[in-house]
């Protein structure tokens, strides 16, 4: 049964999954957009506040640079750059000082060696192959099965796509420790070095709370057009 052309598993599973998903990126983005219009008492930069905390965990080769967009933030370990929104680059936000000691909250995991860090960087690859090649061979092989008779053949092929799909999803799973970490890591260098004061805390908390649903979200939807998938298709 399909409704408008959509399957009873995706209306049942996958759209929960994406409801949700939703909610989460407007809490993130009606949180951050809040707070990045409270100014932190101290005037800091998120600059620097990522350039102070660097420098407590004894960390100098990161450089720190702006970037266009919009909470585009983020860490690169292979070349050492920790990128940061021109907002919370040059902001003296709350929202700006939260964000930008997350992101230095993963310079800190790459440098201590932070083993879920490490599992999510040693699986990008498969995912990446996963995230191309899972779908197409699953309707590939139902095509096979279903079309041309070839039901071992397209069998080998549905699981083969549902293995490289679930590979989708475990890297969804492994990112959830390492994002969480990094925001616990900011906090305690927020707090530990007076980078904001008490009655700011609360709010780049809720920032980086807010930013953590969203990853809570995106494994969920994997997970979800993962079950469906398989009870579309492999069942068969």
């Amino acid at each position: 049964m399909s409704f408008f052309g959509l399957d009873k598993y995706y209306l049942i599973i996958v759209v929960p999954a994406i409801i949700f998903a939703l909610i989460a990126q407007f809490m993130v983005k009606s949180t951050y957009k809040k707070y990045s219009k409270v100014l932190n008492t101290r005037g800091m930069t998120g600059a620097s506040a990522a350039q102070s905390v660097l420098a407590e965990y004894g960390i100098y080769d990161v450089t720190i640079r702006p970037i266009e967009g919009n909470l585009t933030d983020n860490y690169n370990p292979q070349t050492k750059v920790l990128s940061l929104s021109k907002a919370n680059f040059y902001g003296t936000s709350i929202a700006a000082v939260g964000v930008a000691c997350h992101e230095v909250g993963h310079a800190i995991q790459h440098s201590q060696g932070y083993t879920p860090i490490k599992i999510r960087s040693a699986i990008v690859p498969i995912c990446n192959i996963g995230s191309r090649l899972g779908f197409p061979l699953i309707i590939i092989g139902y095509l096979l099965g279903a079309s041309f008779g070839l039901g071992y053949f397209g069998h080998l092929l549905i699981s083969l796509g549902l293995v490289l799909y679930a590979i989708v999803a475990i890297f969804q799973f492994v990112t959830l420790p390492v994002e969480f970490n990094a925001s616990s890591r900011a906090m305690k260098a927020i707090e530990n070095q007076g980078l904001l004061y008490e009655g700011e805390i609360s709010g780049a908390r809720k920032v980086l709370t807010a930013a953590a649903l969203t990853y809570v979200a995106s494994l969920l939807v994997s997970l979800a057009n993962l079950i469906r998938l398989y009870m579309r298709f492999n069942r068969r």
